[in-house]
């Protein structure tokens, strides 16, 4: 295996290889399908904001909003109302979001067994989709390894609203040219139910979720 390929472009092009040339080019009646769906949003921004907020509070996510410049203030004050102290970052966060008084660990490399041991983790993220309810991260600095938000029981991450769009089209087209980098869509905490409908939640994710908007 190349060293210069992820081990997903290895897989996806030994597919390829095995299925054969043919297939590598979406043919004539994939590109025939009709695509009139809507692909942009009529909200306002302020419209937006309360659609998003009102899906992750649908999804049992807690929400808060602050400036630019109040971010660590308000870090702390989630994490100290979570009796969170020990938390996984990303390398690349920046460090003036960061308040005092926390332990925070730079956590891309840890194994999934170590980060199981932190008491949660905190991220930027790529955009939010208010239509779903949606955060997006990617593998990219401030953001890290999925394992990062899938594996820790806590997750807060801080979204700009201005990368905060309507429509899941929008979404895709502002990762275009990113699309490559292993993305993660999180819906609200993790939960699930076994076959007497019995919900428990921190399965295959993050227990708890906190959402901080920033102006």
């Amino acid at each position: 295996m190349s060293t210069n390929k992820s081990t997903r472009s290895t897989i996806l092009d030994d597919i390829r290889n095995s299925l054969g040339a043919a297939t590598t080019e979406p043919d004539a009646g994939w590109q025939a399908l009709p695509r009139n769906y809507k692909r942009a949003g009529a909200l306002t921004a302020a419209e937006r904001l309360h659609l998003l907020e009102d899906r992750l509070v649908d999804y049992d996510a807690a929400v808060y909003h602050c400036n630019e410049s109040e971010i660590a203030a308000n870090v702390a004050k989630i994490l100290t109302a979570r009796r969170k102290t020990r938390l996984a970052i990303p390398a690349g966060l920046p460090a003036a979001w960061l308040p005092e008084g926390f332990e925070f660990i730079e956590a891309d490399v840890l194994a999934a067994g170590a980060l199981d041991k932190l008491d949660g983790t905190v991220s930027a993220a790529t955009l939010a989709i208010a239509e779903t309810g949606t955060i997006l991260l990617q593998t990219r600095p401030g953001q890290g390894p999925r394992k990062l938000s899938l594996v820790p029981d806590s997750l807060l991450t801080i979204v700009f609203v201005s990368d905060v769009v309507e429509t899941v089209p929008e979404a895709f087209d502002r990762i275009r040219n990113t699309a490559a980098l292993p993305t993660t869509f999180i819906s609200g905490p993790s939960a699930t139910a076994d076959i007497e409908m019995t919900r428990i939640k921190g399965v295959h994710g993050p227990r708890t979720l906190d959402v901080l908007l920033v102006n």
